[in-house]
C-alpha cells in the first residue's frame, strides 16, 4: 500500500488517493479502528477529501460520512459540488440527511436540495420544518407502510418487487394506514407470513398502536421508551396521519448531543468547534463570550473598590479573596453541571425549585462548613490571626452555600424563561458569587477591623 509503513494513517491514505487506488483506499479505511477514521479524514487536505469521496462513490462516501461528527461532515460536504453532495446525501438515512442539511449554510442546502430527486427533496424540506429536539426532528421516513384494504398477497408482492429499496429499512414491523393516511394499526411480519394471501392486512393488524405526536420533546420520547421495550414508535401529526418512525437509538443519541452542546456552552462555545476550522471563525466564537465576561468581572471588582480602606489596613485579605472566589465558583459550577445534565436528560423539570433547593442546599451547607473550617484553619496557621481565620472561614462557608443553591436553581429559572441554561448559567453564577464573596469578606473585616489590626 505504501513504502513507508511507519507513515501516519492520513499520509498513507493520501498516497492511495494520489494514485487513484479506490480498492486499496476502501480496504485501508475498513481496517482502521472506528475512532481513527474521523481523525484520519480531518488531517487530509481539502483537495484530498474531495478526491477521496469522488474515488469511493456515493454509497461508500455516505458510510464514511456517518462515522464523522456533524461539524466534520458539514466541512466536507461544503467542499463538494451540489450534485456530488446530493448523490451522497441520497444514501444517508433521512434523519441524518436532514441534520446535515440543517447545519449547512442555507444557500448550500438549497442548492443540494435542488440537485436531489424530487421525492427525497420534498421529504427533506418537510422534515426540516420540525425543531431538532422533537419527534419530527429525529424521526426517519424509511419504514414499511401499507393501506389496510390491501391483501397479504399484495403486500408480499410489493416487498418482493421493491426488495432493494426496502433493504435498509427496519422491517420488524409494518404500519397500516386508512384511506386518509391515518395510523390504523401495526403489522408484525410474523403474522404477515402466517396469514392467508387473501386476507387483508387490516384484518390481521394489531389495532390501537402506541404512537407519539410529531411535536413531542426528547424528554417525553425518552419516557416513552423507558416505559415500553420498543425499538421504534410511529409518529403522527395532529390529524393522526403517519409521518415517520422514531427509534430509541435516535432519541438517546439526540439527548447525548444535547448534553454535549450544554457542556460546550458552559465554556462559552456554541456548537461544535474543530481545529480545522478557519482561525477567524474560531476566534469570533470564543471572543463573544469572553468579551461579556470582562464586563461581568468589572462589576464584581467594583465591590472591592468600595472597601479599599479596609483592604489597605489588612493587606492579608488580598491573599484570601481569590481563594474564596474560586472555591465558591467551583462549588456552584458543580451544581450547575448537575442541573443542566438532569434538564437535558429529563430527570428534573424547570418548576421543581423546592426539590432542587432542598437537595443542593443540604450539600451546600455540609461542604460550606467543611471548606470554611479548612480555610479558617489555614488562615490562623499561616497568618497567626484567629479573627482573620474567623472572617475568611465564615465568608467562604456562607458563599459556598449561596453558590451551590444558585448553581442548582439558575439553570431551572433560565429553562423556564426559554433561555439556554448552559450558555448563561456560568457567567451569572460567577458574577454573583464573586460579588457576594468579596462583600462578605470585606464587610466582616470592616466590622472587626479593630481586632484585625
Amino acid at each position: 500500500m505504501t513504502d513507508h509503513v511507519s507513515a501516519a494513517p492520513w499520509e498513507q491514505l493520501a498516497a492511495l488517493i494520489a494514485v487513484r487506488d479506490a480498492a486499496s483506499a476502501e480496504r485501508y479505511l475498513h481496517d482502521l479502528p472506528a475512532g481513527e477514521v474521523a481523525r484520519t479524514l480531518s488531517r487530509l487536505s481539502e483537495d484530498d477529501q474531495r478526491s477521496l469521496l469522488d474515488l469511493l462513490g456515493p454509497q461508500l462516501s455516505a458510510d464514511l460520512i456517518e462515522h464523522l461528527s456533524s461539524a466534520q461532515a458539514v466541512e466536507i460536504i461544503e467542499e463538494l459540488t451540489a450534485a456530488n453532495a446530493a448523490a451522497i446525501l441520497e444514501e444517508i438515512p433521512s434523519a441524518d440527511r436532514v441534520d446535515l442539511l440543517a447545519d449547512l449554510e442555507s444557500a448550500d442546502a438549497a442548492a443540494i436540495l435542488d440537485a436531489m430527486p424530487v421525492e427525497q427533496a420534498d421529504d427533506a424540506r418537510r422534515l426540516l420544518q420540525y425543531p431538532e429536539d422533537t419527534a419530527g426532528g429525529v424521526m426517519i421516513t424509511e419504514y414499511l407502510s401499507f393501506a389496510e384494504h390491501l391483501t397479504v398477497g399484495d403486500v408480499v408482492e410489493d416487498m418482493r418487487a421493491h426488495g432493494e429499496r426496502y433493504s435498509d429499512y427496519d422491517i420488524q414491523y409494518a404500519y397500516v394506514t386508512d384511506a386518509e393516511r391515518r395510523l390504523a394499526g401495526v403489522l408484525r411480519l410474523r403474522d404477515l407470513l402466517l396469514a392467508r394471501t387473501t386476507q387483508t392486512v387490516g384484518a390481521i393488524m394489531m389495532r390501537d398502536p402506541l404512537s407519539v405526536p410529531d411535536n413531542a420533546g426528547l424528554t417525553d420520547l425518552k419516557q416513552v421508551f423507558d416505559d415500553h421495550a420498543f425499538v421504534g414508535v410511529p409518529v403522527t401529526n395532529a390529524a393522526g396521519q403517519l409521518m415517520g418512525v422514531v427509534r430509541r437509538a435516535a432519541v438517546l443519541t439526540a439527548l447525548g448531543e444535547q448534553a454535549t452542546e450544554a457542556f460546550l456552552a458552559v465554556t462559552g462555545l456554541i456548537g461544535e468547534e474543530l481545529r480545522t476550522m478557519p482561525l477567524g471563525h474560531r476566534s469570533r466564537r470564543r471572543l463573544s463570550w469572553l468579551s461579556i465576561n470582562i464586563v461581568l468581572n468589572v462589576i464584581a471588582a467594583s465591590v472591592i473598590a468600595m472597601y479599599q480602606d479596609t483592604l489597605a489596613a489588612v493587606i492579608a485579605l488580598a491573599v484570601f479573596l481569590p481563594i474564596i472566589s474560586d472555591m465558591s465558583g467551583c462549588s456552584g459550577n458543580q451544581a450547575v453541571a448537575v442541573s443542566i445534565r438532569e434538564l437535558a436528560l429529563g430527570l428534573v423539570k424547570p418548576h421543581e425549585f423546592v426539590r432542587v433547593a432542598f437537595k443542593e442546599g443540604a450539600v451546600g451547607i455540609l461542604n460550606g462548613l467543611v471548606l470554611g473550617v479548612l480555610l479558617g484553619a489555614v488562615a490562623v496557621l499561616w497568618k497567626g490571626n484567629l479573627v482573620l481565620g474567623l472572617v475568611v472561614g465564615t465568608a467562604l462557608a456562607l458563599n459556598t452555600i449561596i453558590a451551590v443553591l444558585l448553581g442548582g436553581l439558575i439553570p431551572l429559572v433560565l429553562r423556564g424563561l426559554k433561555h439556554d441554561p448552559a450558555l448563561a448559567s456560568g457567567p451569572i453564577l460567577t458574577t454573583v458569587t464573586d460579588m457576594v464573596g468579596f462583600f462578605l469578606v470585606l464587610s466582616f473585616a470592616s466590622a472587626m477591623l479593630p481586632l484585625l489590626t
